[in-house]
């Protein structure tokens, strides 16, 4: 199981939510002529989750490993009953696949194999924005032959989006996300967005992140953020900001911050991962909100 930043580097086709720098899928690199494709391997976490949405089960011929990871993604259980790999080349050709999808941080050894065999390929970049998000749903819906099940999936993340924004006139608190690391998502990403989105002001802005990078301390002390998400903590481990907020540096500021949970399985992809994404920031929003009240 990967954690940390060697996690969030694993994952990055990927690291929609954190990344602050590539953009949405392009033209696939060589997509099936013949309509729809009848087994699609996905070599990305990020677009595991779409995969599942808009494919038919048959269609599957696997997914990443990463998608079984209890702690770091949204389809585990499903994930656990459907062919995966570890992405390499031999374990994908063995597969047989009309279409693979892969990520910019994908495999190269084994993009450039599926190359050489002529094995139809999409790459898809990070998205760093709601709508590059939704496009790239749209996108893997048409690849699989089920453009109807994108649009629709589009429409439900919108409502998701649209039910969990805060009133016109609502008071907007500022907001960190920590991932692991004590890296936060800078101005100019997704997860960024979505904070906007769901009324909450990004403090990495304030403290000059100028993508996504590690927060010193001494900045969240000197000016702490209204609210402070923080990933789970693994099994018999805190996570890295429970080991923050008991430095004692922080005891007397720690009370000014309203602390909410944030799953690091939100932290990394985008399509219908918003949908949860949007609830959790929602919910820390208006505890904070109804706390300060």
């Amino acid at each position: 199981m990967i954690r940390g930043i060697d996690r969030r580097l694993a994952l990055a086709g990927g690291l929609s939510l954190v990344a602050g720098c590539g953009s949405t899928a392009g033209p696939p690199s060589r997509a099936p002529a013949w309509g729809r494709p009848a087994r699609v391997v996905s070599l990305n976490p990020c677009l595991d989750v779409i995969l599942v949405e808009v494919a038919d089960r048959a269609q599957i011929g696997a997914l990443s490993h990463y998608a079984r990871d209890d702690y770091g993604s949204t389809i585990a259980d499903i994930a656990r009953t459907l062919p995966f790999t570890y992405e390499s080349a031999e374990e994908v050709i063995a597969l047989r696949p009309d279409l693979v999808l892969t990520g910019r941080h994908s495999s190269l050894a084994t993009r450039n194999a599926l190359a050489r065999l002529d094995i139809p390929t999409a790459l898809f970049g990070v998205p760093n924005t709601v709508e590059e998000s939704l496009e790239q749903v749209r996108e893997v819906a048409r690849l699989v032959g089920h453009p109807q099940r994108g649009e629709r999936l589009i429409g439900r993340i919108e409502r998701a989006l649209a039910a969990a924004a805060p009133a016109p006139q609502a008071e907007r608190l500022s907001a960190l996300v920590f991932m692991p690391g004590g890296f936060a998502s800078g101005p100019g990403t997704l997860m960024d967005e979505m904070m906007t989105r769901m009324g909450l002001i990004n403090a990495a802005s304030r403290y000059g992140l100028r993508r996504s990078m590690n927060v010193p301390l001494e900045l969240v002390i000197a000016d702490p953020p209204d609210v402070l998400l923080a990933g789970e903590p693994y099994p018999g481990a805190p996570s890295w900001a429970e080991r923050v907020m008991e430095h004692p540096a922080l005891a007397r500021v720690a009370g000014d911050m309203r602390r909410a949970v944030f799953p690091e399985r939100l932290l990394f992809c985008g399509g219908p991962v918003l949908i949860q994404t949007a609830a959790v920031l929602a919910r820390a929003r208006d505890a904070a909100l109804g706390r300060a009240a």
